[in-house]
C-alpha cells in the first residue's frame, strides 16, 4: 500500500516532491542517454537565461522566485560546466550580465528537441479534468507507474529526429485487426475505460464496421502501425460516425491523428456523404480544439448515447 497515497490531502507537499523526484531522475536519463551533459534542476534558470541572452541574477530571482542561494548556486553550476560566461555593464560595472557561452549557445540545438519532447509527454500524461488536484495526482502517479516516462521521452524524440518515410495511410486488412484493438484499448484505457460497446466493436471489427459498409484506416510509419481511425456507418441513412481514433503513445505529438482527420474528411467527401459526427468528452480539450480546427461544431447530443463517456456530439456538414 501507498502510505503517502493514504494519508490524502495531509501529504500533497511530500507527494509532490516525489512525483518531482522522480520525473528528475527520469529526465536525466534522458539526456545521459543522448549524452547531453546538463541537469535537468537547471532548467528553468537556463531557460531563463536562453530567452534573454543578457539577465543579471536579481532578474532571474525576480522571474522565479526561487530563493536567492538556489539560483547561486545554479548558476555557479551552469558556469562550471562552460554554458554561461559575465560580462560587466557598461554603466554599472558593479553589476554582472550572465550571457550564453558558445558551449551554451551550442547546447541549444541539442536541447530543443528533447524539451520539446519532454512537453508532448507530460501533456499526454496529464491531460484530463480532475475533481481535485489529489485524484489528478493519483491518476499522474498511476501513469507514471505503468509506463516509464524516460522510455516514452526516449521514444518520441527518436521519432522526431531520426529520419523516417513519410506516414502512409492505408486501408484496413484483417492482419492489422490486433493493431486496431491494441490502439484503441490502450488509449481508452489511458483517458477512460473500455465500455462493453467498445470491446464489442474493437474485438470485431469486420463484423461492425467492414461488413456494414465502413472503412478503417490506419497511419503507417516505418513499416510499424501507429494510429487508426474508422468511418462507421449509423443506420439506414447513409451517416458515418468518425470513431475509433487512437495513436501509439510514442507517436503522439507528430501530427499523425490530425492527419488521419485530414484523410477520413477527404475521403468522406469524395464518398459523397453530407456529413460527419463524432462523440467525445470535453475533458479531452486538445482532441476538442482539434475537431473545431477541422469545421466540426457542436449538436444536441441524444439522451440515449452509444458512449457512456461522450458528454459532446459535433458534426462537420461538407
Amino acid at each position: 500500500m501507498d502510505a503517502l497515497r493514504g494519508l490524502g490531502e495531509l501529504a500533497l507537499g511530500s507527494r509532490l516532491k516525489r512525483v518531482s523526484e522522480y520525473m528528475m531522475k527520469e529526465t536525466q536519463i534522458v539526456y545521459d542517454y543522448f549524452n547531453i551533459d546538463f541537469d535537468p534542476y537547471l532548467f528553468p534558470i537556463f531557460k531563463i537565461i536562453v530567452n534573454k541572452d543578457g539577465v543579471t541574477n536579481t532578474e532571474i530571482q525576480n522571474a522565479l522566485q526561487f530563493s536567492q542561494p538556489a539560483i547561486t548556486q545554479a548558476i555557479n553550476k551552469l558556469n562550471n560546466k562552460g554554458f554561461i560566461i559575465f560580462k560587466h555593464d557598461e554603466v554599472d560595472k558593479r553589476k554582472k550580465i550572465i550571457h550564453l557561452s558558445k558551449k551554451g549557445k551550442d547546447s541549444i540545438i541539442k536541447l530543443k528537441p528533447i524539451w520539446k519532447s519532454i512537453d508532448v509527454v507530460i501533456k499526454d500524461y496529464t491531460l484530463e479534468t480532475s475533481s481535485s488536484l489529489i485524484e489528478h495526482l493519483n491518476s499522474l502517479e498511476n501513469k507514471l507507474n505503468t509506463k516509464s516516462f524516460s522510455d516514452t521521452i526516449i521514444k518520441h524524440i527518436k521519432m522526431n529526429t531520426t529520419k523516417t518515410r513519410d506516414i502512409e495511410i492505408i486501408s484496413f486488412e484483417s492482419q492489422y485487426s490486433k493493431d486496431f484493438y491494441e490502439l484503441n484499448r490502450e488509449w481508452l484505457q489511458t483517458y477512460f475505460y473500455v465500455e462493453p460497446y467498445d470491446e464489442e466493436v474493437l474485438g470485431k471489427p469486420e463484423t461492425y464496421i467492414i461488413n456494414k459498409g465502413g472503412h478503417i484506416f490506419f497511419a503507417k510509419k516505418d513499416n510499424q502501425i501507429v494510429g487508426t481511425v474508422a468511418l462507421m456507418p449509423i443506420g439506414n441513412d447513409g451517416l458515418f460516425e468518425l470513431t475509433k481514433m487512437a495513436v501509439s503513445p510514442e507517436s503522439r505529438g507528430l501530427k499523425i491523428g490530425q492527419h488521419l482527420m485530414q484523410y477520413c474528411i477527404d475521403f468522406a467527401k469524395s464518398m459523397g456523404l453530407p456529413k460527419l459526427i463524432l462523440y467525445s468528452n470535453r475533458k479531452l480539450e486538445n482532441a476538442i480544439y482539434i475537431y473545431r480546427k477541422y469545421g466540426f461544431i457542436e449538436i444536441p447530443i441524444e439522451s440515449n448515447s452509444p458512449y457512456n463517456r461522450s458528454d459532446i456530439k459535433m458534426e462537420l456538414v461538407f
